[in-house]
């Protein structure tokens, strides 16, 4: 199967034409830095996403802490992820950078709150 990709590893933005073979990458070409066919490669095999979201608080001044994942994780694990956000709240003051859920999901990745809130 072949596709086209646009890379997002570089400001240039390399139109990449894949070929595929169900989730095995065969061949890259259109690449004008080495970092394409790695992303080709990352995107067909395993595809990770960067969990980007929010969690409840109680007690604080605002009613929603934004929330994003230390490191992507698998895309196929993006849907159970959402369903545990669901299930978190925050009571405590926390600070930028606080590891709100360590080992999120078993999977090796924290999630940190992006802002504080309360007085630390």
């Amino acid at each position: 199967m072949k596709r086209v990709m646009t890379c997002i590893e570089c400001p240039k933005g390399c139109r990449l034409e894949v070929e595929a073979d169900g989730s095995r990458l065969i061949s890259v070409s259109g690449e004008t830095c080495e970092r394409g066919p790695a992303y080709a490669r990352q995107e067909i095999e395993a595809p990770m996403r960067t969990l980007t979201t929010s969690v409840l608080t109680r007690g604080l001044e605002l009613k929603m802490l934004p929330v994003r994942s230390s490191k992507p994780i698998p895309k196929g694990k993006l849907f159970a992820a959402m369903d545990a956000v669901k299930l978190i709240t925050v009571a405590a003051p926390v600070s930028a950078g606080t590891v709100v859920v360590p080992d999120f999901l078993g999977l090796g990745v924290d999630l940190v709150a992006c802002r504080g809130l309360g007085k630390p």
